[in-house]
């Protein structure tokens, strides 16, 4: 018998490829094969737990629409399991019927099943209980911590067995992964971290769920796991495959970038998805996956520490779930452009041709003739002219054009021909009356009034083990100095602290995503005798990566007072509000306490409460808190997340204002809306908003391509023929469903000046644009407009190149 080592050993000596059965799905060095037949495939993350059930169809809908084959999704471990052994797979948590509701709509699954994802997730998706097992080390050779690890890998693959959900028992899963990102911290174990990936992938295999497995920027995937990329530029970086008989696979291509507290959103073009997508595939990839293609929401205390309430907004689909043009259409164009290349890409022999210094073609053909071919410019400064089999070809700079048949460009990266649209919000209720809050005041603890007892300042993590965001560390001592004023120390290592001394606020501070640890220092009002001093440690979420995150550690960890130490007395701890406790933001909950009238100043440490009604309509909700400083906000008992609206990017303003309250939450009257303030927000300014498309863009030139819907494709003699129509680049316009167009805000066929952001009337003009636009489109969900003299009865001025830029308002 083998040892595990040679078998699963840094040689790979194990192939996975039977065939026997075509419902099991395998692979080959150039991709995955399904029911026989190799496949490119484009796939998006959509998070079961970050958007709510009644949003699944939807977003599934829209992913396919947008030309995905497959939806991927981590495992949330700390959801279904969060005590030892008391699992929950209810609501947002309910993923055998997210991956139904996947399967239902003709889609594959990736079930990325970890179980330490990181995600920015709290924790890492790992439970707060591991944390207190005696010994453990997460995610080394450690045997606690791969009992337990395995324990729950066995759970979750045993469901999807149990309901025939893997390819070979019919079911949509493809693809699972094992571990996270490992090789990153993999160092840091020394001799501990080699016997665990091996013993990982051998544990993923053993399974035989008759599907491949993955581990996600892992060089040394033992055996037949397949080792794939995760980043921005894969096809630049990624190393390839560590087997020649592996495919190679993108597993996280980021469509943005997560957003921290303090924070800008980064913005990614789709253009630059588009490119690197597109070398990707010309590199011999066959599987991206967009991540995130949905960002959604981290609702309640899920986000991982400084994280944002809001994930990934600027993917595809925003947090909302309303489609963001032009990356999500751009990208539909691109999947419908590399699909009519698949037999070429799958079948056929690549080369790669020399067409400048930053230019060359990747080319795949087979022996009939039949020819795709990639033109790939990677000077980012200038378009330039290549010549390739005869033809000239204009590439702009930093773009590829892809030649479905090797002769005529069906697209482009950089030229986009897709509409753009804009958000906007609308604010439906306001709750701008005294009359409308009722208030709770928290009261702010003493060491009398605490039962956990320490010599010495606890770890907030070891202490709160994570049941509350909030520890109150209390500790009293005698001052009979005559100077009232003294200075007052604490050095926290996170996140967050607010000071009391003798039940009187003296303060506050906080760190930051990058530099966790802070000081406060501030002079405080001491009085002769007894003095009480209640500091309130607050987290934003624990950690998510990084090795040895059991080790990890926040709240206060030296305290001085007038220059003398008390880091190192008799403390007293509180985990928790009172609020939180008693579960006051609750229906249940509520009456527990006596709510009064809104007071006058605001006062830190507050909760308020009022009720409302439903918006009307379809569009999505959200709570606008630009008034408030930092806290927590329910809606009915579920917490939509956290909010930090104080915390101000470099340029002033908040990183999120607005907070989505998803329609399944509410009732169509009397919801109860309920805010935790921590600072001194005001609640009179907080409103409830509509989010909708209103405006959509489209603004095509001469040097567009036509709309790839006009390439047809069949096959003839077991030939592939590309055909095409419609040669005409085309604005095309589309409402979101239920909307129609209802004004035409700007139109003009010429030369018109700017872009779909800022537009004026340029020095060639077709008097008919409006007009023409108008009949072709008011009243319709969508229209087409093609750029064309004859469409707009007339060459408004020969000789000059024409553009067409519509501007125009859905409702």
């Amino acid at each position: 018998m083998e040892s595990e080592s040679a078998v699963y050993g840094r040689g790979h000596r194990l192939e996975h490829h039977d065939d026997r059965d075509h419902r099991n799905v395998t692979y080959d060095g150039r991709s995955l094969i399904i029911n026989g037949h190799r496949k490119i495939l484009f796939s998006g993350s959509i998070h079961y737990p970050r958007s709510t059930p009644q949003m699944w169809p939807s977003l599934i809908a829209k992913a396919k629409e947008g030309g995905l084959d497959v939806i991927q999704t981590y495992v949330f471990w700390s959801l279904h399991e969060p005590q030892k052994g008391q699992y929950d797979f209810g609501g947002r948590n309910d993923i055998i019927r997210f991956i139904k509701e996947i399967q239902s709509q003709g889609l594959y699954v990736c079930l990325r099943i970890g179980p330490f994802i990181e995600s920015e997730w709290t924790y890492g998706g790992l439970p707060i209980w591991l944390h207190d097992v005696a010994g453990i080390v997460f995610r080394s050779d450690n045997k606690p911590y791969k009992s337990y690890m395995q324990r729950f890998v066995t759970k979750i693959v045993n469901m999807m067995k149990s309901e025939k959900l893997y390819a070979s028992q019919g079911g949509p899963i493809i693809l699972s992964q094992i571990e996270n990102e490992y090789q990153t911290i993999e160092p840091a174990f020394h001799e501990k971290g080699p016997p665990y990936v091996l013993w990982a992938a051998k544990m993923a295999v053993d399974f035989h769920t008759g599907v491949p497995w993955v581990m996600c920027k892992q060089d040394d995937a033992p055996g037949p796991v397949i080792n794939a990329c995760n980043g921005m530029r894969c096809g630049e970086t990624f190393k390839g495959p560590n087997s020649p008989n592996k495919p190679s696979i993108w597993t996280e291509d980021w469509t943005s970038f997560y957003q921290v507290w303090g924070g800008k959103p980064y913005i990614r073009s789709a253009q630059d998805i588009a490119f690197h997508v597109a070398l990707f595939i010309a590199k011999n990839g066959s599987y991206v996956n967009y991540y995130m293609y949905h960002g959604g929401t981290n609702f309640g205390r899920t986000a991982a520490a400084f994280m944002l309430t809001g994930y990934y907004d600027q993917a595809p689909l925003d947090e909302y779930g309303l489609v963001r043009e032009p990356k999500w259409g751009h990208l539909k164009e691109l999947h419908a452009a590399i699909k009519l290349c698949s037999r070429p890409l799958l079948t056929g022999t690549q080369n790669v041709i020399p067409l400048g210094q930053l230019q060359q073609a990747f080319v795949f053909e087979e022996t009939s003739g039949v020819c795709a071919a990639f033109l790939v410019n990677n000077d980012e400064r200038k378009a330039v002219t290549v010549l390739f089999r005869n033809i000239s070809y204009e590439l702009p700079r930093k773009s590829i054009s892809i030649l479905p048949d090797c002769k005529t460009v069906a697209f482009n990266t950089e030229r986009v021909s897709t509409q753009y649209n804009k958000r906007s919000k609308t604010s439906n209720l306001k709750f701008d009356s005294h009359e409308k809050w009722e208030e709770y005041r928290e009261a702010i603890t003493n060491f009398d009034n605490t039962l956990l007892r320490a010599e010495g300042l606890l770890d907030q993590i070891s202490a709160a083990k994570d049941a509350s965001d909030y520890l109150w560390y209390t500790f009293r001592f005698h001052y009979n100095s005559s100077n009232a004023q003294a200075p007052l120390d604490v050095q926290s290592h996170g996140h967050i602290l607010h000071a009391f001394v003798n039940g009187e606020y003296t303060g506050s501070a906080h760190g930051s995503h990058d530099n966790v640890s802070f000081t406060l220092r501030n002079t405080v009002h001491l009085r002769q005798g007894t003095n009480d001093v209640a500091l309130l440690s607050v987290t934003v979420g624990l950690p998510d990566s990084g090795a040895f995150l059991e080790r990890k550690v926040a709240g206060v960890h030296r305290v001085s007072v007038q220059d003398k130490s008390f880091t190192n007395c008799s403390w007293g701890y509180q985990v928790g509000l009172i609020g939180e406790k008693l579960q006051i933001y609750s229906n249940l909950g509520l009456n527990k306490v006596l709510w009064s009238s809104i007071g006058s100043p605001t006062r830190q440490l507050t909760w308020y409460k009022t009720t409302f009604r439903a918006p009307a309509g379809n569009d999505p909700i959200a709570l606008n808190l630009q008034s408030m400083g930092k806290g927590e906000a329910w809606v009915n008992g579920q917490s939509i997340g956290r909010y930090w609206v104080s915390f101000k990017t470099s340029k002033g303003n908040p990183s999120q204002t607005r907070y989505h309250v998803p329609r399944g939450f509410l009732k169509p009257t009397g919801n109860l809306l309920v805010l935790l303030e921590e600072e001194n927000g005001n609640p009179l300014g907080v409103t409830v908003d509509t989010i909708a498309i209103r405006k959509v863009c489209g603004h095509v030139t001469n040097s567009h391509l036509p709309p790839l819907s006009s390439w047809l494709r069949h096959r003839q003699r077991g030939d592939t023929d590309i055909k095409k129509f419609g040669k005409k680049p085309t604005v095309q316009l589309s409402c979101p469903l239920g909307k129609k167009i209802s004004k035409i805000v700007f139109a003009s066929f010429g030369n018109p000046d700017g872009d779909c952001e800022r537009y004026a009337v340029g020095s060639c003009h077709s008097s008919h644009s409006q007009g023409v636009v108008e009949r072709a489109c008011i009243g319709k969900s969508r229209c087409s407009i093609p750029l064309s003299s004859r469409y707009f009865w007339g060459d408004p001025c020969p000789g000059i190149h024409k553009a067409l830029l519509v501007d125009a308002q859905c409702r």
